[in-house]
């Protein structure tokens, strides 16, 4: 059964993301220039198109979704989303960002709050790893709820911090 990407949020409409899109979710991730000085390369219109594909190991297109979050006509945030990695009882969010001119007003954690809501009826756990150095994504995951594991992985360009936030045990299936 697909997961129902309509239960994500109450506020946004969210359909995943293609290749038309790639002008308002470039828009989007420009306005962000400190998460990029923190975890290269520089976005591009080439970054984001491989962005979209990209699968973790043993993982395929059918567990991944790169969703966009839109208010109104414009999109809000954008999310990468792995079901059931790395194990059956965990998701993995490997990219969130919400456009800067929707920050600070609580937007972003309302739709980590709905996120874990709709996965808490299959997941136990939701990961995701930020930039060491990130003192902004580091301070925005543990206000989600998202806790170091003591693991690490060390990148050519940066060591990323795998975080990650307990559900209550799963209800129903997706």
């Amino acid at each position: 059964m697909r997961f129902d990407i309509a239960a994500l949020s109450q506020t946004c409409a969210v359909r995943p993301l293609n290749g038309n899109d790639l002008p308002e979710l470039l828009t989007l991730c420009r306005g962000n220039p400190q998460y990029y000085r923190h975890c290269p390369p520089t976005v591009s219109e080439e970054t984001l198109r491989s962005d979209m594909t990209a699968l973790p190991p043993g993982k395929t297109a059918e567990d991944r979704y790169y969703l966009g979050f839109w208010s109104g006509e414009r999109l809000a945030a954008v999310l990468d989303l792995v079901l059931g990695y790395p194990d059956g009882e965990t998701a993995f969010i490997g990219f969130f960002m919400v456009a800067r001119e929707m920050q600070g007003r609580g937007f972003g954690s309302a739709l980590v709050e709905e996120l874990c809501a709709a996965l808490n009826q299959k997941y136990r756990r939701i990961r995701l790893a930020y930039v060491r150095d990130n003192r902004q994504s580091e301070s925005f995951w543990r206000k989600n709820g998202f806790h170091p594991t003591g693991e690490r992985l060390e990148g050519e360009r940066y060591t990323a911090v795998l975080t990650e936030r307990e559900l209550a045990a799963p209800q129903n299936e997706i």
